[in-house]
């Protein structure tokens, strides 16, 4: 754990949880991204504006932070655009399926105390961990 920095993932942390907050209690509404995005691809929805200035917010924080500390990007990790596109449409029939994505149920079903989000949320990482145990030490593609 050489990389641990725990104040700034405090910080970190505790403005996702503000935002997340913030919008639930001006606007009643979950601050999930597929959800969000969801809104936004609804022609039908009351709240597109609301949507699109959530995520138009964390796009310019993330350009901000691209310009300001270009090293928070910086990867080793190199993949090819035709997995990246697979593996977000996987998350995306993901999102559907489980009915919300790691940010509506981890973040803001969890702090509700929702069961439903729990078991989403355990599911999610269950799954991941098993994907990166198979990807780096079954099929061999670990460091």
């Amino acid at each position: 754990m050489h990389d641990l920095t725990p104040l700034p993932a405090a910080i970190g942390g505790a403005l996702i949880g503000l935002s997340a907050s913030l919008l639930l209690l001006t606007h009643g509404k979950v601050a999930g991204i597929s959800g969000i995005v969801g809104r936004l691809l609804r022609r039908d929805a009351d709240d597109r504006g609301t949507s699109g200035w959530f995520l138009a917010g964390l796009l310019a924080v993330g350009a901000l932070t691209r310009l300001v500390a270009p090293s928070a990007f910086a990867s080793s990790e190199r993949i090819s655009i035709p997995l990246a596109l697979a593996a977000g449409l996987l998350v995306g029939v993901g999102t559907q399926l489980g009915n919300g994505c790691t940010s509506g149920h981890g973040v803001c079903g969890i702090s509700r105390l929702s069961v439903r989000s729990t078991v989403a949320t355990s599911t999610f990482v269950l799954t991941a961990f098993v994907t990166t145990f198979v990807l780096r030490h079954v099929l061999g593609g670990g460091r």
